[in-house]
């Protein structure tokens, strides 16, 4: 019986495993792993993704009708296909389109559609079900975009490739998938050897059925243990090795923001040979390193003191169900010793209160998708003392948002609350305070960040994206500089030294980066090929990691910024006319992405063709009338050409638009006064005095434009930031 209801979830069909020439079906590792099979059938894996059937679909299609914004939706069901039907309102008249629904994709807190598109292309529906309980709020449909409006001129559109399921996806919820994307004619030929995750998503096996990773997460090479009076368990190895969690590395493969080096996913690779990682880089994560945006959880655990200390995934999740071993204290109390964290001394909660819970302070949530509450693995302290200085959030107000009298709690609140109980604030080392710094904008000099970025008293995450926040802040490094990264023992860290090694001089560059080339990892040499583009290196090492390089650009190109950055490089490598190729079909994929425009624009600026500058930059803000980038490269341009009243009009659009309008703050102000608007310009510099004291070249055009007004008053308030 076991056996025929696992197959219905694999789509009523066998899974086959190839090695060595030969196919085996699923029947040879349930036979032998039942116990396996069942506790995998328990796990949301086991709902990763299917066909549509009675039997598939929580959905309600029995006419069940949904109204967002100006369209109606009706769900449905006709000849035995399940179907959705969008009537929108804003057209006159009404825009009727129906879609057939193709696959379910996921199970729980919602489930998600998918709709075969032309070219292969399989899309997102945006009408999702909450399949939460009722007494949860579930049991609904709802937009994945609830509070807005997204119009098909957005890239957040489902029809857009943001929400592709061939590229965004496909490899994380299907075993064997091969996107088989054509950059040519923007077109997928996926395939997969089994629609939803199986084992070979975890294992690989040889012909004598040696599955390391396997063999790895069974064997018992060691404990974790109390020392006396120890306040924290630490490993002890049984053999005298360092403990082993390479396996891990197949976890970070779905549970990772990454970029795909490789076309699918093979169990039992390096991590860094499959996929170049993304940093806690703005606004991905928040000030301190806590999850901000969709970025799951490679980043936030690697910054952990449990990263650090040796654990792993299956410490506190068993390795086929996938759920927590325990819903209570318990799970941390197998590393915490008791009397001292679970206790209210410690926490300053009730026994059994939700504030008790080592979770609730330690991994607080952050809903995604309208209802998907997920926790960071950071696994950080709450700092309400730094909360209003960095905007980053904290567990205590998260929680406690209002009080008696529904007043919103405040951080201040929250910070004497800590006070009062512990005498101090929440303690913070020096170095996570100039991390936090740098990582909110606030400048500091080159040897200092240098510095930091060396500090091992910061986790390995922190400090490559330091490493990588070079280039936001430098125009150069030195070789010398750079040196002690690129030859660090972190993959981590030679990645991100090699992604800002265009910092260095050219002259320099190539000794520094080229031994990079032959890292045993292929993210390492991947990104060492695309800082050497530009610098004319030959040799077979040279060309087999530009191979790599190529192919990663091939496999990402199917969304613009992957193709954004082929064009780039492309130019670096002084191909101009295949640059100016790419750049125009990236605004062609994707209309809405304003930075094509604004790179194109660059490269005819840089050719000379003010006319073609004028033209890209109109047909993005057609596209993107909102874009502040566009808007202040277009600024940029009148006033090349001296057209400054115009320039003006624009510059304060890109302020305007900006989610950080200091950037444009300069420029606008500096137009304002050369068009006799000081004073104006003065006010609106006072308006951002915050950042005049952050910012010397802003306090200097403020002291220069109280100078220019003889307004002595504020030239003293301006000189005391």
């Amino acid at each position: 019986m076991w056996l025929k209801t696992l197959n219905k979830i694999f789509c009523c069909s066998l899974i086959f495993f190839a090695f060595l020439g030969k196919t085996f079906a699923s029947e040879n590792c349930i036979s032998c792993h039942k116990d396996v099979a069942d506790s995998w059938l328990k796990s949301d894996h086991a709902k990763a993704m299917d066909i549509v059937s009675d039997k598939t679909v929580l959905g309600d299609f029995n006419n069940a009708k949904l109204s967002y914004f100006q369209q109606n939706v009706e769900f449905f069901k006709a000849n035995n296909k399940f179907k959705a039907k969008i009537t929108d309102r804003s057209t006159t008249p009404a825009k009727i389109t129906e879609y057939q629904i193709d696959y379910v994709f996921g199970h729980y807190p919602l489930q998600q559609y998918l709709v075969d598109m032309p070219d292969g292309k399989k899309q997102v529906f945006p009408f999702t079900w909450d399949s939460r309980s009722k007494e949860e709020g579930g049991q609904r449909w709802y937009h994945i975009h609830s509070q807005e409006y997204i119009q098909e001129q957005d890239r957040l559109h489902w029809l857009q490739p943001l929400q592709n399921w061939n590229g965004m996806c496909a490899d994380c919820h299907s075993d064997g998938l091969k996107r088989n994307y054509n950059p040519v004619n923007d077109g997928f030929e996926s395939t997969w050897d089994n629609i939803n995750i199986g084992c070979v998503s975890c294992h690989t096996v040889d012909a004598k059925h040696a599955d390391d990773n396997y063999q790895s997460t069974k064997k018992i090479d060691g404990v974790w243990q109390f020392a006396t009076e120890a306040k924290i368990a630490q490993w002890h190895s049984l053999n005298g090795k360092p403990r082993d969690n390479q396996f891990m590395d197949d976890c970070y493969a779905c549970h990772a923001l990454r970029s795909p080096l490789t076309d699918g996913i093979t169990a039992n690779n390096p991590f860094l040979d499959q996929f170049l990682p993304e940093f806690l880089v703005p606004p991905l994560y928040y000030a301190d390193g806590q999850i901000k945006e969709e970025v799951y959880v490679h980043g936030s655990f690697k910054q952990s003191k449990m990263f650090e200390a040796g654990v792993n995934c299956i410490d506190c999740h068993d390795p086929h169900t996938y759920k927590i071993k325990s819903d209570s204290n318990g799970l941390c109390l197998q590393c915490h010793e008791v009397n001292t964290y679970n206790v209210e001394l410690h926490h300053k909660h009730p026994i059994g209160s939700e504030g008790a819970e080592c979770v609730s302070c330690h991994m607080p949530t952050t809903t995604y998708m309208g209802v998907d509450a997920r926790r960071d693995h950071s696994f950080s302290i709450p700092r309400p003392h730094l909360s209003d200085a960095f905007a980053t959030p904290n567990a205590c107000v998260s929680c406690h948002a209002k009080d008696a009298d529904g007043q919103n709690k405040t951080n201040k609140w929250a910070e004497n609350q800590i006070k009062k109980w512990y005498g101090h604030n929440a303690k913070t080392p020096a170095e996570l305070v100039q991390y936090m710094q740098i990582h909110a904008g606030q400048p500091s000099s080159l040897d200092q960040h240098l510095t930091l970025a060396a500090n091992l008293e910061l986790d390995v995450m922190k400090r490559a994206t330091l490493l990588r926040m070079l280039a936001y802040y430098f125009p150069q490094v030195t070789a010398k500089q750079l040196t002690p990264f690129v030859k660090n023992d972190d993959p981590l860290i030679r990645i991100a030294a090699a992604q800002v090694a265009s910092l260095v001089p050219a002259t320099e560059r190539t000794p520094l980066i080229q031994p990079l080339l032959q890292d045993k990892l292929k993210a390492v040499r991947v990104a060492a090929a695309q800082a050497l583009i530009d610098a004319k290196v030959d040799g077979k090492t040279f060309k087999q990691a530009f191979d790599e390089y190529n192919q990663f650009m091939q496999i990402n190109s199917w969304r613009a910024e992957g193709r954004l950055n082929y064009a780039n490089d492309l130019y670096r490598q002084g191909e101009v006319n295949k640059a100016l190729e790419q750049f125009k079909r990236t605004t062609e994929i994707e209309p809405y992405f304003a930075p094509a425009y604004v790179n194109l624009a660059d490269i005819y600026r840089n050719m000379q063709q003010d006319p073609m500058v004028e033209k890209v930059l109109k047909q993005g803000l057609t596209h993107n009338p909102n874009s502040a980038d566009i808007h202040y490269s277009y600024a940029l341009h009148l006033i090349r050409i001296k057209q400054y009243q115009q320039a003006l009009t624009h510059a304060e659009q890109a302020y305007t638009n900006s989610f950080n309008p200091s950037q444009y703050l300069y420029t606008y102000t500096l137009l304002m006064d050369n068009l006799g608007q000081t004073n104006q310009a003065l006010q609106k510099l006072w308006q951002h005095k915050n950042d005049l004291a952050a910012n010397r070249d802003l306090k200097d055009l403020a002291l220069y434009m109280a100078q220019k007004l003889n307004n002595r008053m504020m030239y003293q308030r301006i000189n005391a930031l």
